[in-house]
């Protein structure tokens, strides 16, 4: 081989033997210091900006499941206030059939068109306590402002102070709401 060949192939490197590195000086290890201690400062900063996110996108998705809940809500509440305008017109017909039934014909023709009326009130009461309406049981309860609306205070030797007598008209709760007021009776 010759001197030039020789010296070409010392120029050419093997690519799997790595060149000796170089000590570095004060100065390049200060500049990789600073370089580390920045980087990790932008790491800091870009997970403490990644909380950040998370926590407001978690505080958006509570506010909203708690919107949906509201608007729900709402909802339930504005049928039940709807129900129960249209149910407080029904039941003075309620009331109505149920005090004409004592006083109804038993026999013949009118006492089988009664029947038809009983059952037609059957019927309405069912319709009512399919949309959650039903009937407060009061006689002989104490008396509750929240539930009753008295219209006579009456000495008793039955009852005690404050308990009803008698109911002149039905109350009505719609689910744990009252429809309408008992009207009653209480002893004195």
């Amino acid at each position: 081989m010759s001197k030039k060949d020789k010296t070409e192939q010392e120029d050419i490197q093997d690519p799997k033997v790595k060149p000796e590195e170089e000590p570095a000086t004060e100065a390049e290890a200060a500049a990789e210091v600073d370089e580390t201690a920045e980087l990790r400062q932008l790491l800091a900063e870009a997970e403490a900006e990644a909380a950040t996110n998370l926590d407001g996108w978690q505080r958006a998705q509570a506010e909203f499941v708690n919107f949906r809940k509201r608007v729900e809500r709402d909802q339930a509440r504005m049928y039940e206030d709807t129900a129960a305008r249209v149910i407080k017109r029904i039941l003075p017909v309620l009331d109505d059939l149920n005090r004409a039934m004592p006083d109804r014909p038993t026999e013949g023709e009118a006492g089988e068109w009664a029947n038809g009326i009983e059952l037609v009130a059957r019927k309405l009461q069912g319709v009512l306590e399919s949309e959650g309406v039903s009937v407060m049981k009061v006689e002989g309860e104490m008396f509750d402002p929240n539930l009753h609306e008295a219209i006579s205070q009456e000495e008793s030797p039955d009852h005690e102070s404050g308990q009803i007598i008698e109911v002149i008209q039905q109350g009505y709760m719609i689910g744990d709401r009252v429809l309408r007021a008992a009207l009653v009776r209480v002893a004195a």
